[in-house]
Order: structure tokens, then C-alpha cells, then sequence
């Protein structure tokens, strides 16, 4: 279930409908400097799963990618590493009232990861009028940015539905944020900001909560594709 892409870094996928639209769903573990295993935007964990994470080290941090990504089957995740430290982000707190959180993730990271990982909170963002409070990270060692709604990279093989539901009405292929994300932005000064602070990290590779993984080229796609966010208008 997991395949390596990198030196500590693994992904596992599975399938994710939602709203009538499959989007599919990544879960990326790192294992830190010292051995632990961050596990982030969570797949359910089947038997198989858990042999191969105990295979790897010891899940030690979970985390999700905003309120709305990730934070699913983190009870199951509770439940089977009762040592590891649980981290939500701003208002999942009263959507899981469920789950007892050992922090809040930030702009900082935390001590524990920040010698492999940096993150930002991207800004701006609302839905259902909740600040979306989704999370970016930068793994260092791998050049990999890894995001949760902010990024789809949907290909030219998936639904039709999903297609147009990640590339628009234009058809146009993007790895930039659906439409839907995008009128969701209220703040567009917060939001470029976000992106300006993105891109100052040293990023090839892209892990995008939903579609295809970017390998190469990645910063260079996400400046181009998030153009209309970094200019006046």
C-alpha cells in the first residue's frame, strides 16, 4: 500500500468520492531526523497498513492538511499509536470535538520536525464560512512540497466529472486550486502572501492532496499556474 518516492518519504493512496466527484486521497509519512514517522492527511489504516508503518519506525506525529482535508480516521490513528501526538489546525477542534488535540499546527513548525520540514499556513481562505486554516509543508531533504486542496493535478485520464470539476469550464489542465477553491479566496493580499512565502522554499517535487504526483518542475508549475493570484486584479 505505501510506495516510496524519496529517501523517508512514503505516500499511500485511495479512492475518495466526493459530492458525486472521485478525487481520490494521499497520505504522505516522513520519517524524521531521529527515525520517528510524521503521517500526514490520513488514508484509512488497514492491518496491511499498519505492518508497513511499524516496518518503517514508530508513528510518532498526525497531522492533518486544514479542517476539511485529512482529518479523517484520525480516532483510528489514536487508537493504534496511543504515543503519538495528535495536531489539528484552527476549528477542527470543534469539528471533532471527538478527538483530544496535543497542538495546533502554525505558521512555525514544531520543534520536533522543524530541522526536516517547514509550513505555512496558507491564508485567506474560507468556506462554509470557516477559515479553511490549511496547512503546507516543505520537506527539505527531498525538495518536496506537499499540500492538501491547494494543489489538484488531475490528469487526462481521470472522470470526466473530476476533470471539469479541477480544470474548470475552460477544460484547461492545472495544478493550481479547483474553481470552487479559488472563490473561496477572501482575502487575496493574505492568499498571495501565502504563495510569495511557498515559493522561497526549494521545491522539484509536489505530493497534491488529489490527482497525479509532480516529480520535477514543480516550482516552476506552481508559479505559473497560481500567476492570477500573484498579480493585480
Amino acid at each position: 500500500m505505501l510506495g516510496e518516492i524519496a529517501v523517508d518519504l512514503w505516500v499511500a493512496e485511495e479512492s475518495l468520492r466526493y459530492l458525486g466527484f472521485e478525487m481520490g486521497r494521499r497520505m504522505t509519512v516522513i520519517r524524521l531526523t531521529g527515525g520517528a514517522l510524521l503521517v500526514h492527511s490520513l488514508v484509512s489504516l488497514s492491518t496491511q497498513l499498519k505492518g508497513e508503518l511499524a516496518a518503517l519506525g514508530e508513528v510518532r506525529f498526525v497531522v492533518p492538511a486544514s479542517i476539511l482535508h485529512g482529518h479523517l480516521y484520525m480516532e483510528q490513528y489514536r487508537n493504534a499509536y496511543p504515543q503519538a501526538r495528535l495536531f489539528g489546525v484552527a476549528g477542527l477542534e470543534r469539528k471533532r470535538p471527538d478527538l483530544s488535540f496535543d497542538g495546533m499546527l502554525g505558521d512555525a513548525p514544531e520543534p520536533e520536525w522543524g530541522e526536516d520540514l517547514d509550513q505555512k499556513r496558507f491564508e485567506g481562505h474560507r468556506v462554509a464560512g470557516r477559515v479553511l486554516n490549511e496547512v503546507e509543508l516543505f520537506h527539505r531533504k527531498t525538495g518536496t512540497l506537499i499540500t492538501g486542496d491547494l494543489c489538484f493535478n488531475i490528469g487526462p485520464d481521470w472522470p470526466l466529472r473530476t476533470r471539469v470539476l479541477a480544470w474548470g469550464p475552460r477544460m484547461r489542465p492545472r495544478l493550481g486550486p479547483t474553481v470552487a477553491f479559488r472563490l473561496g479566496i477572501r482575502d487575496r493580499e493574505a492568499a498571495r502572501r501565502s504563495v510569495e512565502r511557498i515559493l522561497e522554499w526549494d521545491f522539484d517535487r509536489i505530493l497534491p492532496g488529489h490527482g497525479e504526483i509532480v516529480e520535477s518542475s514543480g516550482k516552476e508549475k506552481f508559479k505559473r499556474d497560481f500567476a492570477w493570484l500573484l498579480t493585480d486584479g
